[in-house]
Parts: structure tokens; C-alpha cells; sequence
């Protein structure tokens, strides 16, 4: 029986077939659970970066930073961490990172290894900061923010 971190019951799904992507192992599509750990993750940094350097009240640490600032601090973590690496740091933790995605007429596009590069990663970015088209997922188990990007999260 597989964990919330691994996916199904087995560990494995379908997701991702759609795509081209490996049925399970390195290459297969990210589980919910570990992309949902990953956000997690940085929004904690982004809240604790935010509290350190962006507040301007007094009060206990991780209540002194202003919501949209961690929100910002967010945006610029996940737009240049995943347009130029292809993780951000709760991807590179749990062993996930961002790649292209989609189809050609003349079938998937190759998992080179690239980053998405800024403008995938923009798009991205910009949908998932709005968190409605995080949770509306299609059929290989995208989130709107990934599809309308091109991109897919991956195990490493």
C-alpha cells in the first residue's frame, strides 16, 4: 500500500501517460502528496524570508510580515528557481523538479533535462500565485497552472 506521498495505492498511477512521461520512477509524474508538501515548503520559506527581512510591525516573528509580501517573495522564489533551475527548494527536497511538457504532431516533447525557462516559468508562476488553477487538474494529473504553462512536475 503506498503512501499520500508516493501516490494510489500501489505507489503508481496512469498520470502522466498523456504526456509521454515514464509509468513510474524518475521521469514519472509527481504524486499530490509530495507537490503538495513542496508548496508546503516554500511558502514557509517565502513566510519566514519575508518575516526576517519585508516586515514593518512589532509582534511575534512569523505574524510581522504582510501577507502580499509573502505572496511577492513567493512569486520571485518560484518564478526564478523554476524558470532557471527547474525546482524550487520543496521540489528540490522531495526529489521533484518542473520540466516541459505537452505534445508536437509528432508526439510528446523529449524530457531534455532543460529548466522550463522564464516564460514558462512566468505563466506558471502567475496561475498558481491566483491558487484557483492549482487545484482544477486535467486527466494526467496537471494542475491548470502547469498545462496553461506547458509544463509538468516530475520525480527526479
Amino acid at each position: 500500500m503506498g503512501s499520500w506521498l508516493e501516490g494510489g495505492p500501489s505507489g503508481e498511477g496512469d498520470h502522466g501517460a498523456g504526456l509521454g512521461l515514464a509509468p513510474s520512477g524518475p521521469g514519472s509524474a509527481a504524486p499530490l502528496g509530495r507537490r503538495a508538501l513542496a508548496l508546503v515548503l516554500d511558502w514557509t520559506l517565502s513566510l519566514l524570508l519575508a518575516s526576517a527581512f519585508f516586515s514593518s510591525s512589532e509582534g511575534p516573528f512569523l505574524e510581522r510580515a504582510d501577507p502580499m509580501v509573502t505572496l511577492a517573495v513567493f512569486a520571485v522564489e518560484s518564478l526564478l528557481l523554476v524558470g532557471t533551475l527547474g525546482f524550487t527548494v520543496g521540489h528540490r527536497v522531495l526529489g521533484l523538479r518542473v520540466r516541459r511538457a505537452g505534445a508536437t504532431p509528432d508526439g510528446p516533447l523529449p524530457d531534455d533535462g532543460r529548466a522550463p525557462g522564464l516564460g514558462r516559468a512566468a505563466v506558471r508562476t502567475v496561475l498558481l500565485c491566483l491558487v484557483i488553477p492549482a487545484v482544477v487538474w486535467d486527466s494526467d494529473g496537471r494542475g491548470l497552472h502547469d498545462r496553461s504553462a506547458g509544463t509538468a512536475i516530475v520525480r527526479r
